[in-house]
């Protein structure tokens, strides 16, 4: 059997309801000891008022109500009932007209945070004993508050975490809008590649599905969307920025190229040459190479196509410009020339080029001799020769005067490139590049 003692019924005409019971039944077991700072526990349900469906004006009424009691600490000890009187709670509520303070007394009451315990007559009292401590009273019951202190706190700090979330989720929010447009406005100056306009509109579509009045969840939702699509347009602009540094290093080595005060110097596709030569010199030679050696000496691979290196036309017309010979060639015949590449590797004739300058500066080879063997060979094939001196560099007593001899020889048709790179190759005893 339940005990009845603490079961009550409204006075008058205002009728029981289950509900009413069930809050009285919830708030009968208070832990033996508790008790909970008001102020505090008005603060939570402040904050909580949502879930428990509670106005701001009823709130301003239970602050009144609460004022009334004696200690800061709710507690049985302290006693659980209130009993002002309406004129007292409306003076305390900031003069709120008694058919409103009756209003809110009833919601407060119907959401299970206050029990009316009604006197025989209605009214608000408490009777005392010969000592002067109350022995009875009748108002407004505060033990619903007790009992359910810890869901108050509980909703209390789950609506302050949402709200919490919910400033930095705007903030995200909005950081990632800016983000978003300005990257697009700055595509769309440079004339980035991609279908800007789509994605401007996908843009204004994600913002557009955003409510007036959203929650952290529809938030959340869109501030994936947002940062899914700024990832994108990140991966876009990235590499336009790598195109961009591409052409700036491409520049940067042609303007190096032509403080050497060399011109027209383009990057040339694999060549080969079959047209023999003598040596420029008898006693000092790179490669020398008897001048009777024909081309079906040279394993040279087929299906390469020959093409002239930029260069001067030769003053005779009956001479051939100079011809140039695959760049895997030149490196197998002249291997020691990758160490001056850009990070020790030769893998295009650019590199090669940018390796001769500074070989050209080891030699000691002038700027004027090594322009003219630019002018007269074509780039490719100067380049070809200095790291061929390099390669035999101990045997060389005078680079420059060397250089200048070759050029001389190659404007007057007397020198071939082919012999050189045959010799140097068969000193490394290359594989399918021997003579037959």
């Amino acid at each position: 059997m339940h005990n009845s003692n603490f079961i009550t019924t409204p006075f008058g005409r205002r009728s029981m309801t289950l509900g009413m019971l069930s809050n009285q039944y919830d708030a009968k077991d208070i832990e033996p000891g508790k008790s909970v700072d008001k102020w505090k526990l008005f603060r939570a349900l402040c904050e909580a008022r949502s879930v428990f469906g509670i106005s701001d004006r009823a709130l301003a009424v239970l602050n009144a109500l609460l004022s009334f009691y004696p200690e800061n600490a709710l507690s049985e000890e302290n006693g659980l009932v209130v009993f002002p009187s309406n004129a007292q709670l409306s003076l305390r509520a900031h003069g709120i007209a008694p058919a409103t303070l009756r209003r809110h007394l009833a919601a407060l009451v119907a959401a299970g945070l206050l029990i009316r315990k009604d006197s025989p007559n209605g009214k608000r009292y408490a009777r005392r004993d010969r000592k002067g401590e109350i022995d009875e009273a009748f108002g407004f019951s505060v033990a619903s508050l007790i009992a359910r202190a810890d869901e108050i706190f509980a909703h209390a700090a789950r609506i302050v975490a949402d709200r919490q979330r919910l400033r930095v989720t705007k903030e995200r929010l909005s950081i990632c809008r800016r983000d978003i447009a300005k990257l697009i406005e700055i595509a769309l100056q440079e004339q980035a590649p991609g279908d800007w306009m789509m994605i401007q509109k996908t843009f204004q579509s994600i913002l557009a599905a955003i409510p007036r009045a959203p929650h952290v969840g529809d938030l959340s939702g869109v501030l994936d969307e947002l940062e899914m699509l700024r990832g994108e347009i990140l991966i876009r602009l990235e590499k336009q920025l790598e195109t961009q540094k591409q052409s700036a290093t491409e520049s940067q080595t042609e303007r190096h190229i032509q403080n050497t005060d060399l011109k027209n110097i383009l990057e040339s596709e694999p060549a080969s040459s079959t047209q023999p030569a003598r040596d420029a010199t008898q006693d000092d030679t790179v490669g020398a190479c008897d001048s009777q050696e024909s081309s079906h000496h040279l394993s040279i691979p087929t299906g390469n196509v020959y093409r002239v290196a930029t260069a001067q036309r030769p003053s005779n017309p009956s001479i051939q410009p100079l011809k140039s010979f695959p760049l895997d060639l030149v490196i197998q015949a002249c291997p020691e020339v990758a160490s001056y590449g850009h990070a020790g590797k030769v893998e295009s004739w650019r590199d090669l080029m940018t390796a001769a300058i500074v070989i050209r500066t080891m030699l000691g080879i002038s700027p004027s001799a090594y322009q003219d063997a630019c002018n007269v060979m074509g780039p490719e094939n100067a380049a070809t020769v200095i790291a061929c001196m390099l390669q035999r560099a101990e045997h060389i007593n005078s680079a420059g005067g060397y250089l200048r001899n070759l050029t001389r020889r190659a404007q007057c048709g007397e020198f071939a490139i082919g012999p050189m790179l045959m010799a140097l190759a068969r000193s490394h005893r290359l594989p399918g590049r021997d003579a037959a």
